[in-house]
């Protein structure tokens, strides 16, 4: 009695720890862990996170507000001494790059702070959605999502070590800098997360429509216990309905994913294309011939942590 007792205790402990495995998801939460516990981090995630439910946390709310308010003030603080110039960047292309920059900065910032609410309404959807896929397909999401967040993250933060190595007395404009670009990573990745989850669902339907189909075709007995033909033609009606029933619902909540992300996937794209127009007006604007024979032979990397908003500056 005593042993099987104990059993019983030790067997939830280890299969929690098999749970959060990294690039061993076997369910939502542990798919969207890595990308979880870095938006933690980032101060960007105020939820609870239950069994079968995702919901507000107070702290964390108020360790939200408390960033938000933080960042509003030193993002307003850096852009009055750009545009005073305070802070001189070198040249006019510089300064309305790194303008740009915490300007859109700013814009994430306030979109990720509003929308937080219906984020947690599109989780707790997903989340629900979700549990219908097997585990292997989980299995297969997770390799490529645990290390693109990881590798992602690590990218930018040796990126903004390598900026502020070159000037460790702008701290503040290196750390503001980071922050926006670390924020809007997670937070576009938490969208690609949530769209592979939903495409795996689309595909899991279309296979079961598939294998209906085939039952249909073959005239394969699909339910043995059913003995009329009349029986197993509601049988499939029922089927069909049921997987009807599931498209709308994952089409819903595609809709609805589009919908509070779009603001966020807007500014990431004005904001790439604006750091690249600038990039490509400095270089090659004033571009000396050798200079333009090594930037061909540089690779492209990303945007999200640019060299104008962590560009050395000097203060007057």
């Amino acid at each position: 009695m005593f042993s099987s007792s104990s059993k019983f205790q030790k067997q939830p402990k280890g299969k929690m720890w098999k749970r959060w495995q990294l690039f061993h998801a076997s369910d939502f939460q542990s798919l969207m862990y890595p990308c979880f516990i870095f938006c933690s981090i980032l101060g960007i995630f105020p939820y609870k996170i239950n069994a079968s439910s995702f919901e507000t946390s107070r702290l964390r709310y108020i360790l939200l507000t408390f960033h938000f308010c933080v960042f509003c003030s030193y993002d307003l603080i850096i852009l009055h001494k750009i545009i005073t110039k305070t802070i001189d960047y070198g040249d006019e292309t510089k300064t309305l790059e790194a303008t740009s920059y915490y300007i859109f900065g700013g814009f994430v910032v306030i979109i990720t702070y509003i929308l937080s609410g219906p984020r947690m309404r599109v989780l707790q959807a997903m989340l629900k959605i979700s549990s219908r896929l097997p585990p292997e397909s989980y299995q297969k999401l997770s390799k490529w999502i645990h290390l693109k967040d990881i590798l992602g993250t690590f990218f930018l933060v040796m990126q903004g070590y390598i900026y502020y190595s070159r000037g460790p007395e702008y701290l503040v404009y290196y750390v503001l800098a980071a922050y926006i670009g670390l924020l809007m990573f997670h937070m576009d990745m938490q969208y690609v997360n949530c769209a592979c989850v939903l495409k795996a669902c689309f595909k899991r339907i279309n296979d079961n429509l598939m294998h209906l189909q085939n039952v249909v075709v073959n005239n394969e007995p699909y339910a043995p216990n059913l003995i009329c033909d009349t029986q197993k033609n509601q049988f499939l009606l029922i089927e069909l309905k049921t997987l009807k029933k599931q498209h709308l619902i994952v089409s819903n909540t595609m809709q609805m994913l589009n919908v509070i992300f779009s603001l966020q996937l807007l500014v990431t794209i004005a904001l790439t294309f604006t750091d690249i127009t600038f990039d490509v007006y400095r270089h090659f604007g004033s571009a000396k011939p050798e200079r333009i024979k090594h930037l061909r032979s540089a690779p492209l990397f990303m945007t999200y942590l640019t060299a104008p908003a962590m560009s050395k500056s000097k203060k007057r």
